[in-house]
């Protein structure tokens, strides 16, 4: 079983990289099944297979998914970020990028929003020490 290709997705400090098989559909997530992830964590990362699926048919290709760095929340925005870059690129399908597109612009395109740095003498990244003027 040679891998038919590489790809990441990242999300504020979270990289999800996947690799692509020959199979029939099985997704595997940091070395264990999707049952063992939270239902809408679980239903996220299904969208883009479902998407696929829908305009192509069923999906030939097995995915082993590692995720490092971040919370759970990014985790799971990177990786589908990821699944659904190695599904157009895989695919070289025009319309199935525009379906991506259409339905959610961020499996295609990653959000670059960081989190703001905190300022030194201040409490948060935007909250500003009170003054009082008695």
């Amino acid at each position: 079983m040679s891998i038919q290709l590489r790809t990441s997705g990242k999300r504020k400090t979270s990289i999800a990289k996947i690799k692509v098989f020959d199979g029939n559909g099985k997704v595997a997530y940091n070395n264990s099944t999707l049952e063992n992830l939270k239902t809408f964590h679980r239903l996220s990362l299904l969208e883009p297979i479902r998407i696929y699926e829908s305009i192509l048919g069923k999906m030939p290709y097995d995915l082993t998914i590692t995720v490092t760095g971040g919370g759970k929340e990014s985790q799971i925005q990177a990786t589908r970020l990821a699944i659904a870059r190695a599904l157009v690129t895989i695919s070289k399908k025009q319309e199935l990028k525009e379906a991506y597109l259409k339905y959610d612009r961020h499996m295609l395109v990653a959000d670059v929003r960081r989190k703001e740095q905190r300022k030194p003498g201040d409490s948060k990244a935007r909250a500003k020490r009170q003054k009082s003027y008695r």
